[in-house]
């Protein structure tokens, strides 16, 4: 199983991995969550949705969102999120999909 294979990570590794990880995806603000949806199957969003279960109820789903996006989410969509085209939402669609049973 994949889980148990990430448990040969320690803990500090894969903070600095998480956080490169969240750098990234701020600096390529280009990169569109549908577009990342219908590829990998998650985005921003569900990465802020971990972080908020992962805190156990120390971060809200608006704190959580902010420490990904690094401003309120409303300010990141009205600046950075075009409107998604029938295309994007198929490819989308079918890639959450492979999700089930996860």
């Amino acid at each position: 199983m994949i889980m148990s294979q990430t448990k040969q990570i320690d803990d500090a590794a894969a903070a600095v991995a998480f956080r490169r990880l969240v750098a990234h995806l701020r600096h390529r603000d280009d990169a569109q969550n549908v577009d990342l949806m219908g590829l990998a199957g998650f985005c921003r969003n569900c990465l802020s949705d971990w972080v908020e279960e992962a805190s156990e109820g120390r971060l809200s789903k608006d704190e959580a969102r902010e420490a990904i996006y690094g401003m309120p989410y409303a300010q990141w969509k009205a600046e950075h999120q075009a409107e998604a085209t029938p295309e994007q939402l198929e490819r989308m669609r079918l890639s959450v999909a492979k999700n089930a049973g996860q």
